[in-house]
């Protein structure tokens, strides 16, 4: 009876790549069938292969250009496949530093805010005054420890794994373009005095497009369902969140990531990047329509 039911476990269990013992994934490699995983797929003319059956392809024991390891987006496989999320969080944990070292008089001149009604902040207009810059500077300031932790915490678990299933170009496309959509539909929909800020609606967008991702290789997407749905709880009942930028930053990274694990192989680069421009120029659209609103 033990022996029965351990063996039908495990004919159920997910394989697991076999470069990458540690990840499992769904899918297998055309010409050796072996299972592999996005850092490993490369798309070949039906399906994805292998790496070494990609070299072994060529004769030579290197790829041809054309046939180059490549992500299951289309980008090229690097080395440090997470070098641009460790960036990020750079980035990020630099400007909290100079937050703290400078205080207010810094990132009140950075955060989103639509409209300053207050005389007490010198140089403190907002967005429909022309400070256009608060959209994208907003999304590289926190509001304190707890904050900063979660929003890090969640890029590197979150955007380590999905940037090396799209590649650095299509990954830094997509953080950038959520985040702006975030920072775009707050500016839109908050009060005009009210600040914002956070990488949140970047963080966001990276949710949607792995939800997606995940879809397209078939992995058991409940396990983020439920992550996404707790996080949309606190951003419904906790006070002091813009929700705006979290809802705004999903939709545009389920919109572009689709985009980038969907689009065919022989217009992938024209339906990826157009897309992102689709994006931002909804982004400039809702921004001119709340800043003539506001003037």
């Amino acid at each position: 009876m033990d022996e029965a039911a351990a063996g039908t476990q495990g004919a159920h269990q997910v394989p697991m790549c076999y470069r990458h013992p540690d990840r499992e994934t769904g899918v297998r490699c055309t010409r050796c069938e072996r299972p592999i995983c996005p850092e490993c797929m490369i798309s070949a003319s039906v399906g994805f292969q292998c790496p070494e059956c990609v070299r072994a392809g060529s004769g030579t024991g290197h790829p041809p250009a054309a046939a180059r390891p490549r992500t299951i987006a289309g980008g090229t496989l690097t080395a440090d496949p997470r070098l641009l999320t460790k960036i990020l969080i750079g980035i990020n944990l630099a400007l909290f530093l100079v937050q703290i070292a400078l205080g207010d008089r810094f990132t009140n001149r950075f955060e989103l805010i639509g409209q300053a009604y207050t005389p007490l902040l010198p140089g403190v207009q907002g967005i429909a005054q022309g400070q256009y810059y608060r959209l994208l500077t907003a999304m590289f300031l926190h509001g304190g420890y707890a904050h900063i932790l979660f929003n890090m915490l969640s890029l590197w678990w979150i955007g380590g794994p999905l940037e090396a299933a799209l590649g650095r170009a299509r990954y830094l496309a997509l953080y950038f373009v959520s985040g702006l959509a975030g920072s775009a539909l707050t500016y839109l929909l908050a009060a005009p005095n009210q600040p914002s800020l956070g990488a949140s609606g970047a963080i966001f967008g990276l949710f949607g497009a792995t939800a997606v991702l995940m879809r397209r290789l078939n992995y058991d997407l409940r396990p983020l369902i439920a992550l996404l749905v707790i996080n949309l709880i606190i951003t419904f009942t906790w006070a002091n969140i813009a929700w705006q930028a979290h809802i705004g930053g999903l939709v545009a990274g389920v919109v572009t990531g689709y985009a980038m694990v969907h689009a065919p192989r022989e217009r992938r680069t024209l339906v990826q990047y157009g897309t992102c421009a689709v994006v931002l120029a909804v982004v400039a659209v809702l921004t001119l329509v709340r800043t003539a609103q506001l003037t």
